[in-house]
């Protein structure tokens, strides 16, 4: 028995002799570097490292928290809008319990609309059958709300992410983030010299560095009893479209462009950001008083018949308008503008062309931008933003130089020189997400 106790206790310390061995080595091997195929490869790591990179861009680009905005749902309490009534709507109108608060002539767009206030203890949907009843064929919607097509997640400047790991890599030296996005040269000062862009929008901050000195007219038609909206939302989209070079990369893509900025957005009665069918009106109709190039549209809402009515008499005054297909991340409801057929629809991608999940998906999408993370300038500086807001006005920029220099104004040839230099994304041919695919299309001047 002594004999085998003896041969256990030997036994048991040189296995615990083994097992420290064993820890001991592993703990050496674990200083040493991870054998990789590319080791002693500085050009394999640079590829290691670059789609590395485009995967996590892609993924970022794919993670997004959808908009909580109900498009079909969302209108001004106790509105309508009519859109070219009948001689002594008025009197007829309040006859019936309703109340005009304005009635306005948009001459340049060829309609009227009037804005009333629906008899007491009726919805809107209610008042809007009591006056097809009295009025069969009238024109006549709520007066909706619509959402400034970007992202809603609030947070500052961020250079942490793959997707900007990137940009600092290819843009570092740019004077345009922007250009530098979508793979567009730095350009002379005068490129855009001659365009004359439009767009509705939230106010803009005429301050802001990248926009002192450009060619930029504002004027808001927000309601008068209310205060005017925030300028973010603007600011960026008037800076990628014609913002100054050279100033902390947020040169626009045509610094020579003239640009008339309107703003449609305001803060309602609880202090909420909302922009309305008629703000919307009022800053198309002087759209089309300026006789812009390119109107462009980075906002998104439901199928207003008023709206409708607008953008058809703006097509037949010669109005090319482009639009964000919206950030609401659904396939069962197109959003508005975007969706008209006179309308061109822009969606976003990341910096590898991966899309953008909060962009909506449907048949009317028809071209891709770059829209994710791009360095935007804000009121009191810049930060990275998402949206189809941004890759808009890629879209509306190429637009305005072909029409610029002689191209017809009209939306299926305009799209036909656009398919002519897209990269397919996607399914091969156009499909839901990217439509047709991402533009490539350099500009010409």
């Amino acid at each position: 028995m002594a004999r085998i106790l003896i041969f256990l206790f030997i036994a048991i310390a040189l296995a615990a002799a083994g097992w420290g061995t064993i820890v001991y080595v592993n703990k050496k091997e674990d200083k040493k570097p991870p054998i990789s195929a590319d080791s002693g490869s500085t050009a394999g790591k640079s590829k290691l490292n670059e789609k590395r990179l485009k995967d996590l861009a892609n993924k970022r680009a794919a993670s997004a928290n959808f908009s909580t905005f109900d498009p079909e749902n969302s209108y001004e309490d106790g509105e309508v809008v009519v859109v070219d009534p009948p001689k002594d709507f008025a009197s007829l109108a309040q006859g019936l319990g309703f109340t005009v608060i304005e009635s306005v002539s948009l001459g340049d767009l060829g309609i009227t609309v009037v804005r009333l206030q629906v008899p007491s203890g009726q919805t809107v949907r209610s008042a809007r059958r009591t006056l097809l009843g009295r009025f069969p064929g009238l024109i006549v919607d709520a007066n909706h709300q619509f959402d400034p097509s970007q992202s809603r997640r609030r947070r500052g400047p961020d250079t942490g992410s793959a997707a900007d790991q990137l940009r600092k890599r290819r843009t570092s030296s740019s004077d345009s983030r922007a250009r530098a996005a979508i793979g567009w040269k730095n350009i002379p000062l005068t490129c855009g010299r001659g365009v004359r862009l439009g767009m509705i929008d939230s106010g803009v901050d005429l301050k802001h560095p990248a926009l002192i000195g450009q060619n930029i007219e504002f004027r808001s038609f927000h309601n008068r009893n209310r205060k005017q909206g925030p300028s973010s939302h603007g600011t960026a989209v008037a800076a990628i479209l014609v913002g100054k070079p050279g100033v902390k990369g947020w040169g626009g893509l045509l610094p020579g462009a003239e640009l008339k900025a309107a703003n449609m957005f305001e803060f309602n009665k609880i202090g909420k950001k909302v922009g309305n069918v008629i703000a919307l009106l009022k800053g198309l109709n002087w759209m089309a008083k300026q006789k812009v190039h390119v109107v462009n549209l980075s906002i998104a809402g439901t199928n207003n018949r008023a709206v409708n009515k607008a953008f058809k008499a703006a097509r037949k005054k010669g109005l090319v308008m482009v639009a964000a297909v919206g950030n609401w991340g659904r396939a069962d409801k197109p959003a508005y503008p975007a969706a008209y057929s006179q309308v061109l629809a822009v969606t976003a991608v990341g910096p590898y062309r991966g899309i953008y999940k909060k962009a909506n998906k449907g048949n009317y999408i028809e071209f891709a931008a770059p829209g994710v993370r791009l360095w935007t300038a804000v009121p009191g500086g810049g930060k990275y933003q998402s949206g189809t807001s941004f890759a808009t006005p890629y879209v509306t920029a190429l637009l305005g130089l072909e029409i610029a220099k002689g191209a017809s104004k009209n939306p299926a040839e305009l799209r036909n020189i656009l398919r002519g230099s897209v990269a397919d994304l996607g399914k091969p041919g156009k499909d839901n997400v990217f439509g047709w695919g991402f533009v490539e299309k350099q500009p010409n001047c």
